[in-house]
């Protein structure tokens, strides 16, 4: 029996209605496929890797290695530790035993850090390794720039301080024969169309020096792997997807807390938080010795189920297995990461609660278990951190636990949406004019820009550039097109989203840096008087200043929590695309304009969550220019839903939730990358109308997958709404977590007459 397995008991009630594992998937173990090294590997590579343990390479990273080193961009798109990083070492290290270099990108600091350590751990002879991120000093940036020979960093860097000063990396880019791109799936929405253009950008300096490197792309598996590269590096892609290494076996248990005695707003239902349910089993897994890592959907989240374990097992005079439990988000100081990254590694942490920035590949080996607190926005990603658990060989358990929401609720009672499903394919738009533009402005000041140079940006660059010279931003010459600024053009593209720097988190009284947030995030967590928690710690904001990006706070232990309320204008800027349904319904595609405030805050009784007051804000609007789909009801429709007392408003607001919530499904997003508006009659097109936005600036694609499903995606929106038990609605159907208006009004049964008049059901 598996030492997790009286917590599997624990959770399972067989034939009652409150069961809390609804459906348990057991995958077997996996075969491996080993083949003979290839006849070009290094002497000195097969020899180190005899000595690590290391015979035979599996056919998987055989295959991607002899597509690399022919020349052919290629991505190796298989699953989690399935020896993805061998796969590339093989080609690079025969490069660089031939002179060359190797450029090795990753989206996020301690993944870049941790193959670092890895190389170092290799010791392979003439490999010169070095980080390149924020946290190198000045003083070894000049040595890397001319001594290494394996340069390992993250998009940002290259885009802010190695293609700028592209002159003081000549002898590197000279010489450069693979560009790795690590944790590839990440780059999706607006980042990933900003990287695209990066990468686009670094082709074009590195032919400035007469190189032309070979791109090779190491992705979780993912839908169309060789689309979604082609569309990030703008090259065409082979793709590696059958996996040749061995797995574990694994018990994937689905979760759906049970139902709480607490009635929530409007009288409706309320179930235990996945939160909660995630500290209880986290609290059980370390009290038996099980290694954990859980998953959260949110900073505070991270803290809540770290403290609340400890909390529990401190109750049952577990004192051992309460200090081995601890919280890791973004955030926090890169020290602190590294410590608790390291302390997980040596199991002098048995559990840990983390945000999506342990879903990436870093070395954590020896996990048993891994908890999945709320949908991670993609099948890919849940996939990802399943596969963090049984990296040991051993056999391991991962459980999904289902917020109360209409997406997770859906899927743990249709476990074929999760089993029998293949992954998303990766969403990414490069040609949206809001990343193409900065992108072009940094290009031309790096090099001038010619009319040859046009094809790498692809066919949206001409009209931007026109654009761009209007703006002055650019000026047009016989040679080309010349930036015309003092400032650096790199600082134009905000490439992760977070609205300007971020905003740093300050102790008041002892004046310690705690952390930072992104300014667009700080309006809704570090206003005034917001509940701060760091560490085990709470603090209370007594000043948010936006001028200096800082938000001071102080230590407190007050009784409430905070939720900040918004509220949304939205104007449509320039339809493009519609299509009718019926007589009484159309949806549309096009350009939209979003205003966002954040006006009030909520402070809610830690203990029964009740409302116990609201206190207004001050804060300033932020507009963001997006793309958006909609639809819209004929007034004769709408007047007789009126007639038969249906509450537009709310039957509108209810159904734009629920929409919100099974986006996920028809598009590879988060219903935290989009937001909505609903009204009875906008002032645009005099009708019902139900908004969903991308919420990025200048779109993302999700909302043009949207458009595309309309009907699938209102039907299965509908059927959710539907099939739930609750009488006038509940989180699992159509109350939103991220609701600006405190969900309401709502009306469930409106939003089943409004959808079956949109799909003009009987």
């Amino acid at each position: 029996m598996n030492h997790w397995e009286s917590t599997l008991r624990r959770l399972w009630r067989d034939n009652t209605r409150n069961s809390h594992v609804t459906h348990v998937e057991r995958l077997a173990r996996g075969d491996t496929v080993s083949e003979d090294w290839p006849e070009w590997t290094p002497p000195s590579v097969r020899k180190r890797l005899a000595e690590l343990g290391i015979s035979t390479p599996w056919s998987h990273q055989v295959a991607a290695a002899n597509l690399a080193r022919s020349g052919s961009n290629v991505i190796i798109a298989t699953g989690t530790a399935s020896g993805k990083s061998l796969a590339f070492l093989l080609p690079c290290a025969e490069a660089i035993d031939q002179g060359g270099t190797v450029l090795y990108l990753s989206p996020a600091k301690a993944l870049a850090a941790d193959q670092r350590r890895s190389l170092a751990d290799l010791g392979l002879p003439g490999v010169r390794a070095a980080t390149y991120d924020g946290d190198t000093p000045g003083q070894e940036r000049a040595w890397i720039r001319t001594h290494a020979n394996y340069v390992l960093t993250n998009p940002d860097m290259l885009h802010y301080a190695i293609l700028g000063r592209h002159a003081a990396w000549a002898g590197f880019l000279r010489r450069l024969r693979y560009v790795v791109i690590d944790e590839a799936h990440r780059y999706r929405g607006v980042f990933g169309s900003h990287v695209a253009q990066i990468v686009r950008r670094l082709r074009r300096v590195c032919a400035r020096y007469r190189s032309e490197p070979t791109f090779i792309l190491a992705s979780a598996t993912t839908g169309t792997p060789e689309e979604s590269a082609g569309r990030l590096t703008g090259l065409p892609v082979r793709a590696v997807s059958e996996d040749a290494s061995p797995r574990a076996a694994l018990d994937f248990a689905l979760v759906e807390p049970e139902l709480t005695d607490q009635p929530g707003e409007n009288g409706a239902p309320v179930r235990r938080t996945a939160t909660a349910e995630a500290a209880s089993i986290l609290a059980d897994l370390v009290g038996e010795g099980v290694r954990t890592l859980a998953f959260v959907r949110s900073r505070h989240a991270s803290e809540v189920v770290a403290m609340t374990a400890q909390r529990t097992l401190t109750d049952a005079r577990n004192y051992d297995a309460a200090r081995r439990v601890a919280a890791y988000r973004a955030g926090y100081l890169a020290t602190d990461r590294r410590g608790l990254e390291s302390a997980l590694r040596t199991g002098e942490l048995l559990g840990l609660a983390s945000t999506n920035a342990l879903e990436l590949g870093v070395d954590i080996t020896g996990l048993d278990a891994v908890l999945v607190a709320g949908w991670p926005g993609t099948l890919a990603s849940l996939w990802q951190q399943a596969g963090r658990a049984g990296r040991t060989g051993k056999d391991a358990l991962a459980v999904f636990i289902a917020r109360d929401d209409p997406l997770d609720t859906y899927l743990v009672h249709h476990p074929e949406a999760i089993f029998g499903r293949p992954v998303e394919a990766t969403v990414l738009d490069p040609a949206n004019p809001y990343v193409l533009a900065p992108h072009l402005c940094a290009a031309a000041s790096e090099i001038p820009l010619t009319e040859e140079d046009l094809a790498v940006f692809g066919p949206a660059a001409e009209p931007v550039l026109a654009d761009l010279v209007d703006r002055k931003l650019l000026r047009r010459r016989p040679r080309g097109w010349f930036w015309t600024r003092r400032e650096r053009a790199s600082d134009l593209a905000d490439i992760r989203g977070s609205g300007g720097p971020p905003v740093q988190i300050v102790d008041a009284e002892s004046g310690q840096l705690l952390g930072t947030v992104d300014e667009a995030a700080a309006h809704g967590s570090v206003h005034d008087g917001a509940v701060y928690l760091h560490q085990g710690l709470t603090y209370v904001v007594d000043e948010l200043d936006l001028d200096e990006g800082v938000a001071l706070v102080r230590g407190a232990s007050p009784e409430y929590s905070t939720w900040a309320r918004d509220s949304t204008e939205i104007e449509i800027s320039r339809p493009l695309k519609e299509e009718v349904l019926n007589s009484s319904a159309t949806v549309h595609f096009g350009e939209v304009e979003v205003t966002r405030r954040v006006v009030a805050f909520l402070k809610r009784d830690i203990r029964t969550g009740a409302v116990l007051g609201e206190q207004p804000l001050d804060l300033p609007e932020r507009t963001l220019n997006s793309r958006a789909v909609w639809w819209t009801l004929a007034p004769e429709a709408a007047d007789r839903l009126r007639a038969s007392d249906i509450d537009l408003r709310g039957a509108a607001h209810a159904a734009e939730h629920a929409a919100i919530g099974l986006l996920p499904l028809f598009a590879t997003c988060d219903r935290w990358d989009i937001g909505g508006v609903s009204t009875a009659v906008h002032a645009d097109t005099g009708r019902l109308t139900v908004f969903v936005y991308d919420g990025h600036e200048g779109g993302a694609g999700f909302a043009e997958r949207g458009y595309a499903a309309a009907r699938d995606w209102l039907t299965a929106t509908r059927a959710a709404i539907a099939d739930c038990e609750c009488k006038d609605g509940c989180p699992s159907c159509i109350q939103s977590p991220k609701c600006g208006n405190g969900n309401d009004p709502l009306s469930k049964s409106g939003a089943l007459r409004l959808l079956d008049a949109v799909l003009e059901l009987p």
